[in-house]
């Protein structure tokens, strides 16, 4: 078996990885469904992304992203030729922007090697950390070998130059081979506000505050995971939905 190399979209992953699956592991740390992605050149994305998340994300400073992140994106581009590359990631659209950002890094990269996407079987809202390890090593054993790397990695490109109409055309041409990607693409075309009206997340985060009749966000958080698992947002960036929404009452 050639050296396997193991992308996971998170650290929680890493922490429940099956020692019995062989490889390098690197770690994505990064949630580019999130804020601004622009940037001419890559050094350029990570100062604006250290920026946005140091600004946004309590008890994280610039610093940090250029210590624990970048470093990781970094190996994925030193990843040497004729190995097996295992992007772990899930359905959602917290997953699938990542996803395809790490493609587009991949094949920048030049590289010559078989890339393979492990997913759980089906969508949920607890994704990877919902199964057990020896779940984790049956779809890995399972495992999709990536084609139309080309238009995969142009999701991408048109996610960051917010190339709405050709994001779309894209998903359709890759909608028999991978559907879910469709489904994330339609998923963040609804979180666009339209017409005066909030961004589908948004708008589900103040139905089922009505709902609740609560202003807690411990029951508002669990309630959006289990209604809009496809986003896959986790608790920071529903409490930046929620901070808009109230500063905008």
């Amino acid at each position: 078996m050639r050296k396997q190399y193991h992308i996971l979209n998170g650290d929680s992953l890493k922490e429940q990885f099956p020692e019995i699956i062989q490889g390098e592991i690197i770690v994505a740390r990064e949630c580019l469904v999130d804020g601004n992605v622009n940037g001419n050149s890559l050094p350029d994305l990570f100062k604006v992304r250290a920026e946005f998340i140091s600004n946004n994300y309590d008890g994280y400073k610039e610093q940090d992203y250029f210590e624990k992140t970048v470093p990781e994106f970094q190996k994925i581009q030193n990843i040497p030729d004729n190995v097996d590359i295992n992007l772990w990631f899930e359905d959602d659209l917290f997953c699938q922007v990542n996803f395809w950002f790490v493609i587009n890094l991949l094949i920048k990269s030049n590289h010559n090697n078989q890339l393979f996407l492990i997913r759980p079987e089906s969508h949920s809202q607890y994704g990877f950390g919902g199964l057990l390890k020896s779940e984790l090593i049956s779809i890995f054993e399972s495992r999709l070998k990536l084609t139309e790397l080309h238009d995969l990695s142009l999701l991408w490109v048109c996610y960051q130059t917010n190339d709405t109409e050709k994001l779309i055309e894209t998903s359709k041409r890759l909608k028999n081979l991978y559907p879910f990607i469709d489904i994330a693409v339609e998923a963040h075309i609804e979180r666009t506000p339209k017409n005066g009206n909030m961004g589908r997340p948004s708008q589900s985060l103040v139905k089922i505050i009505e709902e609740l009749n609560t202003a807690e966000f411990g029951p508002i958080f669990k309630e959006f995971c289990k209604r809009e698992q496809i986003y896959g947002f986790g608790d920071l960036q529903v409490k930046r939905l929620l901070d808009e929404i109230n500063n905008n009452r």
